[in-house]
């Protein structure tokens, strides 16, 4: 998505004293998602858990402030610091057996013995599972992507030994546990729902940048509706460009924010004069003005299970217009947060683009589910309610 607030964190910060909660390491290697990370931990650390977040550098951009937990980034402190580039994937490589070996021991970590380990990504899936078998704490896995959308040979394989591996897989969709169980063949008893947070930090991080004057200039104060995140082939910006041709105000505005993943070429093609492309990493104090001005986000995803743009434009109260695909389909009909059609039809894409960009009352009831649903059931003081339950029951369960 983007990167993330205010302040980079010290390598390893003091946590705050907790209330008999257990000690829990959450480890994302990679620094993947430091939003989620940070967010978890902190709504844990305020539930009475003592938190460490076992990480790397984050090297994108400044990340959210640790919050009553302790970081150390222990992972990958040696070699290339350009972000992406072959040598620093190579550098990762070598050092993880070795850095994972140091987790197992508790070398030089806030808390070397946890209650539990919490891990967020693993990716080198063959070798992982060997370690976590070694381990002695319960151990959780959030799956957030559930399996290789284009695996290689024996990679679903290695993903399941993962799960297999640990004692609880969450999930954050109805439709994420079916996909374990069914597809993958994970023991039903392990995945357990708990669902993304709202990205709340986001709209209240200081230094926050106003847009950008012709970006400003270019929107003004005509109906906008933004797609913002990584571009990549499976989340329909094909379909979205040909459905916007359907919109017929002349004065509605497409932007399309984020890096790319794939060629631009074919999707220029596509657009319109009243499309905009921003095609680069948005740091995240330039975020809050783009989600400000959009009048509604869409996400036209061929396939997912949830996504962490959603969960930031529901931290912002906006109207969202999303394919039923995958835990996109709970948000909408759950909890009324978002217009849904099907995926792969660009028709009624736009049909409902054109009626929402031009019904601010339709946005508005749109926009009011929203903000309750991030009030309440994706809260973050919620999910950590049920995750410490979740720890507490595998703590018991192993003693």
């Amino acid at each position: 998505m983007s990167a993330i607030p205010d302040t980079a964190p010290p390598s390893a910060a003091s946590a705050a004293p907790h209330s008999g909660g257990p000690r829990v390491q959450v480890v994302d290697p990679s620094a993947y998602t430091p939003p989620y990370d940070r967010a978890l931990c902190a709504a844990l650390a305020a539930a009475g858990a003592e938190v460490e977040l076992v990480t790397s550098e984050f090297l994108y951009g400044p990340v959210p402030a640790a919050e009553g937990y302790a970081v150390s980034e222990a992972f990958y402190r040696r070699g290339p610091r350009r972000a992406g580039s072959r040598a620093r994937l190579a550098a990762k490589l070598a050092q993880h057996p070795f850095d994972m070996r140091r987790l197992a021991r508790g070398d030089g970590l806030a808390i070397p013995r946890p209650d539990l380990r919490h891990f967020q990504w693993l990716t080198v899936q063959h070798y992982d599972a060997r370690v976590l078998r070694r381990l002695r704490e319960p151990l959780v896995l959030t799956a957030h992507d559930l399996l290789p959308r284009e695996p290689r040979p024996g990679q679903r394989r290695a993903q399941r030994r993962l799960y297999d591996a640990v004692d609880a897989v969450i999930v954050h969709s109805e439709h994420g546990r079916r996909r374990l169980v069914e597809e993958l063949g994970v023991d039903p008893a392990k995945p357990r729902v708990i669902p993304h947070g709202v990205l709340d930090y986001l709209t209240r991080i200081p230094g926050r940048r106003p847009l950008d004057p012709e970006l400003a200039a270019w929107a003004g104060d005509r109906p906008l509706a933004l797609f913002f995140g990584l571009l990549r082939p499976y989340k329909g910006l094909d379909d979205l460009l040909r459905a916007w041709r359907e919109v017929r105000d002349p004065e509605a505005r497409l932007l399309i924010a984020g890096m790319p993943r794939m060629p631009l070429a074919p999707l220029r093609e596509l657009a319109d004069e009243r499309v905009r492309f921003e095609p680069r990493f948005v740091t995240d104090p330039e975020l809050p003005a783009l989600f400000d001005r959009a009048d509604l986000v869409v996400l036209p995803y061929r396939e997912i299970d949830q996504s962490g743009v959603l969960y930031t434009a529901l931290a912002f109260g906006k109207a969202c217009l999303l394919t039923r695909v995958g835990g996109f389909a709970e948000v909408g009909e759950q909890d009324g947060a978002a217009r849904l059609v099907e995926p792969g039809d660009p028709a009624a894409l736009g049909a409902a683009l054109g009626e929402l960009l031009g019904d601010p009352d339709a946005r508005g009831r749109l926009e009011a589910a929203a903000r309750a649903a991030g009030a309440s059931r994706y809260s973050w003081s919620a999910i950590a309610a049920h995750t410490l339950e979740l720890y507490r029951e595998l703590i018991e369960a192993r003693q």
